[in-house]
């Protein structure tokens, strides 16, 4: 049996933290930083709000696993960012529903309400369990890789010739982390740690059902049912 006690795992999960923060810097790079910069960004007033915030959301975790002996006191902020950073995403996915519909198309939001919903059922688990490193540290790592796919997809400015890169970047690519961390697991304690086991596989497997789903009628019904309840 894996003894969990002895995996402190700084380095391992300083290190995503620092990676987490880098790959948010480099997806919105060309859709938001440069733009803001040169004045030529046109997306909503809500765009700035999420943008802080998920980027505080970022500049948490970060500080955290530097600033060990400040975790527990700064973690109850994760009470005010994680449902603010949902309400954030789910009056983005309004307005980009709202836009869509102004052209012609009806797609729905369904992402933008199931991910935050999930991000925040995270987030209250890992509060739950603060007092049990081995399950909190994993549960805000998964919230974390939840979080970044917008990210990830975005990388495909970098990248145009990359064929079905909502599948490719948002979900291969955007998973890879817990993949990751569920091999290091295994070659290190000769186990996966049960959070990756009962909550990460079926993340990894909700997240997949959302990408081969997006797109089909039933998927595009379901999102501008949201809308119309959340608009």
């Amino acid at each position: 049996m894996a003894n969990w006690q002895r995996d402190r795992g700084s380095r391992f999960y300083r290190g995503a933290a620092l990676a987490a923060a880098l790959v948010a810097l480099a997806g919105f790079f060309l859709t938001y930083f440069r733009p803001l910069a040169t004045g030529t960004f046109a997306g909503p007033p809500w765009a700035h709000v999420h943008g802080v915030l998920m980027f505080s959301w970022l500049a948490l975790v970060v500080i955290q696993a530097f600033l060990l002996p400040l975790h527990r006191q700064l973690g109850w902020l994760a009470l005010i960012l994680a449902p603010a950073v949902a309400a954030s995403t789910m009056a983005i996915g309004v307005a980009a529903t709202r836009r869509d519909l102004a052209s012609g198309i009806e797609v729905g939001m369904a992402g933008n309400v199931t991910a935050p919903l999930i991000f925040c059922a995270l987030v209250a688990a890992a509060i739950m369990r603060r007092k049990d490193p081995q399950w909190h540290k994993r549960l805000i790592f998964m919230a974390t890789v939840l979080v970044l796919w917008p990210a990830w997809f975005r990388w495909r400015h970098f990248l145009p010739a990359m064929e079905r890169p909502d599948i490719w970047l948002g979900l291969v690519l955007a998973q890879l982390p817990l993949a990751l961390a569920m091999l290091r697991d295994r070659l290190r304690f000769g186990a996966v740690h049960p959070a990756y086991l009962f909550v990460g596989l079926p993340l990894i497997a909700e997240q997949a059902f959302e990408a081969f789903a997006f797109g089909l009628p039933f998927w595009n019904r379901f999102g501008m049912w949201l809308y119309a309840v959340l608009a």
